[in-house]
């Protein structure tokens, strides 16, 4: 896949980014460079190979799924202007 002075434009367009024409003209070498990289990316065999979490071999740790309140109803309204057993307290707004 390559990329076009006119798909730079346009991407361009779509992310509400200003560039200017000689900008274009040097993304568009840009793009397919990168595009290029992904296709011999593209080309690497890796049948065989299991999916990875990090670079190291690690397990991940696992909390135990307990349901709670958090323990922090206290710090949670402590900036609030009002509030009343943990919960806060708004005007009305609906008669």
């Amino acid at each position: 896949m390559s990329v076009d002075l006119a798909t730079v434009k346009r991407v361009a367009h779509l992310a509400r980014i200003a560039v200017s024409a000689e900008d274009a003209e040097r993304m568009t070498g840009e793009l397919n460079a990168i595009l290029g990289f992904v296709e011999q990316l593209d080309e690497v065999d890796v049948s065989g190979v299991e999916p990875m979490t990090s670079v190291t071999p690690m397990a991940m740790r696992m909390r135990e799924d307990v349901v709670s309140d958090g323990g922090k109803a206290a710090d949670v309204v402590a900036n609030a202007p009002l509030t009343e057993e943990n919960f806060f307290v708004v005007p009305k707004v609906v008669e």
